[in-house]
Order: C-alpha cells, then structure tokens, then sequence
C-alpha cells in the first residue's frame, strides 16, 4: 500500500491518523500549516441569537471572547466542532454533516441573528433572506514547509489527504518549489472545490462522495488498492 500524508494542521491531524489507524489505514501526519489566534472585536452577545462555527478552531484560537457567549446556541459542522463548542459552554442547535450552506439552507424559516466565528481563509455563504449573518475572523493558518522525509515519501509515490482548498493549494506550490514530480503523487480531497484548488498533473485526483472525514477514509482506502 502507498503512503498516505495528511497536511490539515495540528490538532486536526492527529484525529485523522487515529480515524485512520481505527479503519485500518496507516496515515502519516505532515502537517503544512499550523493555527493562530487572530485579535478580533467581540460583539455584544445581545445582539446574536446564535453563533454559527464550521470548524473546532474557532473555539480553540477564539480567546477569552468566547466566555462571552456561554449559554448561547451553536449551529455546527462536524461532531468534533459539536464537542469542543459543549466544551465551550454553548448549546449545540444543530450539527451538519457537509458544509456550513448545508446548515445555513437548513435552518427554520424565521428571522435569526448569527455570528459567524471563522479562520481568514473561509469559504463564502449565502445567508438566506430570514438570516442575519455577521463573521468576524478568529483564527488564522501559517504555511510551513514540505519536510525533506515527506517530501521523499511523495516523490516515490504517496497518496495526499486534501482537507481545505488552502492546503490544496499550499501543497502544489511546495511540490513546485522542491521539484516534485506531480505524476508520481495521487490527490483524496474532501471536495471538488478542494480538489480543484491543487491544479494539473497529478497521477490522479479523486473527491470524496460526501465532505466528511469518514467518507475520505473510504476514498483513500479505495485509492491505495
């Protein structure tokens, strides 16, 4: 079986590789970026009915501003998001499985006022007309370099975990500047728009059916065979 490299940042990463090992895939964590806190103005939890989060970052990086917002309902993506926002001190209304528009068209149709805690690097949304939707950005991504080994490893043939078009792209831009050969290197992204973030000249580039981490798994598994 090929490599299988995961870039997503740390913590992320680490829950890949043991949602890996538990389906019995050997994942290597490399992460291409780690996250930072973003200073941000934290508006008057008054004026929010709830908050919506697409990632447990937001509530990692987001500071002392989120004790703010105890008690107040979430609307999430992803069970790991629904935990660290318990942990938080909010009250999960809902958890989507695909995106945050996914939880967005969802919602009842009545008027509702949410903050949007996200990364800078985020994916737009259409609030729908019922919605009022304010984001302020809480956490950011810094690159980090391709390490030699990995690099190696992709080289002779690995196949490369795609979590965010970001990443996609970060990691084209470090086979780029090391001089690898993108025929040798398959792509698993979690979604078209991640895939196509990374560009041309892959061995091969294939999308997971649903924007999921399991659904993944099962791509890369079928990838690797």
């Amino acid at each position: 079986m090929k490599p299988i490299l995961v870039i997503r940042p740390e913590a992320g990463a680490a829950a890949t590789v043991a949602a890996g090992a538990a389906a019995g895939l050997a994942i290597i964590a490399v992460p291409l970026s780690s996250i930072v806190p973003r200073l941000w103005t934290v508006p008057d939890p008054a004026s929010f009915d709830a908050l919506l989060l697409g990632s447990a970052n937001a509530l990692r990086h987001g500071g002392d501003g989120l004790e703010q917002y105890r008690g107040k309902p979430a609307h999430v993506v992803g069970e790991a998001t629904a935990r660290a926002a318990r942990a938080a001190g909010l009250v999960v209304a809902s958890c989507g499985s695909g995106g945050l528009q996914q939880v967005l068209d969802a919602l009842p149709p009545e008027p509702l006022r949410l903050l949007r805690l996200a990364g800078e690097d985020h994916v737009p949304l259409t609030a729908p007309p019922q919605v009022r939707l304010v984001t302020r950005f809480v956490y950011a991504s810094k690159p980090l370099p391709l390490p030699d080994e990995a690099a190696g490893l992709a080289a002779q043939g690995a196949l490369v975990l795609l979590h965010s078009a970001t990443a996609a792209r970060h990691f084209a831009e470090e086979c780029t500047r090391l001089g690898l050969p993108r025929g040798a290197i398959a792509l698993a992204a979690l979604g078209p728009r991640i895939a196509a973030a990374a560009g041309a000249g892959w061995q091969s580039v294939a999308s997971a059916e649903r924007p999921d981490g399991s659904a993944l798994l099962a791509l890369a598994r079928e990838m690797c065979q």
